[in-house]
């Protein structure tokens, strides 16, 4: 079954489901819930831990195997297992299936795993952990920039602390895409504040810049339409060390996209219908993000921002004068909707 991560406090607070599944890809969340749910049964007597790492030479006979044992050291235990990869193979996605469909009494097994998209869900040993009904499957999501400003007062409050909105908004700035660097700024100001107060030069003061960018968030501040956003994180992208040609391919993959959903909804394809049908499948969650996009440009236009990604794609291989970083900032304005280019030289 499902629990919203909102949920699993008070859910905690009853008895233990046999099999909980944590999963996501935004570590400190994952952490939080994780140390929650350990610590929930070390207070129900669970007091015997083992860990497995489910690394690619893994024995799955071996999860199984302690499972059916009995414990020497207390009534009731906890098996940990990590998977890393979130692709246990054909052995894995056996035992595991096996384990949910029968778990061992007095056992807790709390399984962690990167983010499983639809396909994995869907598949059979995922849909075990998803629906099974003696499993907990914990779904982590990221907080986007939109949502970080409530996400840091609701920590600060959580921490005995309130924020002018300038100093919320300036922790966001200085800390997105990192949420362990906004908890730990959280705890530092905890030092700082004057009482519980957090003020903008308090802020200013204490809170680093530990902002963490990733090429999909520049897609999704371009999509938006956001542009100085988007040149943001470019340069933040530019700082970090990140090569061109990766950040190019986020922006030509999408830019693909768009072209040929465009063009299909020219010709009177209805958007749900290009939606499914595109490959890869536009999801749910993204779809009034690229339809805010589609709207903006023409199907000529989106393929003739192909056209300048070709350009420079040329540029970087030394096949084409001009500023990379300046073809893609000016790339990232044009797809975001602004009609003034940058120089390409």
């Amino acid at each position: 079954m499902k629990l919203a991560p909102a949920q699993l406090g008070k859910h905690l607070q009853g008895p233990l489901a046999p099999v909980y599944i944590v999963s996501g890809d935004e570590p400190l969340l994952c952490q939080e819930a994780l140390d929650a749910i350990r610590a929930a049964a070390r207070q129900q007597g669970f007091d015997e831990r083992q860990v497995f790492a489910a690394d690619a030479n893994f024995d799955w006979g071996s999860l199984l195997q302690a499972s059916a044992s009995l414990s020497l050291f207390a009534e009731r235990r906890l098996l940990e297992l990590r998977l890393p990869s979130g692709k246990p193979g054909d052995k894995g996605a056996a035992a595991l299936i096996e384990y949910c469909n029968r778990p061992a009494e007095d056992t807790l097994l709390l399984v962690s795993l990167p983010k499983l998209d639809g396909n994995q869900q869907k598949s059979k040993w995922g849909a075990a952990l998803v629906n099974g009904t003696s499993t907990q499957f914990v779904q982590i999501w990221p907080v986007d920039a939109a949502q970080l400003p409530q996400w840091i007062r609701q920590r600060l409050a959580q921490a005995g602390l309130a924020a002018q909105p300038d100093a919320v908004e300036l922790i966001a700035a200085r800390v997105e895409g990192n949420l362990l660097a906004a908890a730990q700024e959280i705890e530092k100001l905890k030092l700082l504040a004057d009482g519980n107060q957090v003020t903008l030069e308090t802020v200013q003061a204490a809170v680093a810049d530990s902002a963490r960018f990733d090429v999909f968030g520049l897609v999704d501040a371009v999509l938006q339409g956001d542009a100085s956003h988007a040149l943001r994180i470019l340069e933040g992208l530019r700082g970090e060390g990140v090569e061109p040609p990766v950040i190019l391919w986020a922006l030509a993959r999408e830019l693909r996209s768009l072209a040929n959903l465009s063009q299909q909804f020219s010709q009177g394809v209805p958007l749900d219908k290009a939606f499914s049908s595109a490959r890869p499948p536009i999801w749910d969650k993204r779809r009034p993000l690229v339809s805010k996009a589609l709207q903006r440009l023409s199907s000529g236009r989106w393929n003739q921002l192909l056209q300048d990604a070709q350009h420079l794609d040329a540029q970087i291989k030394g096949q084409a004068q001009g500023s990379v970083w300046v073809g893609l900032s000016r790339l990232a304005l044009l797809m975001a909707g602004q009609r003034w280019p940058l120089p390409t030289q």
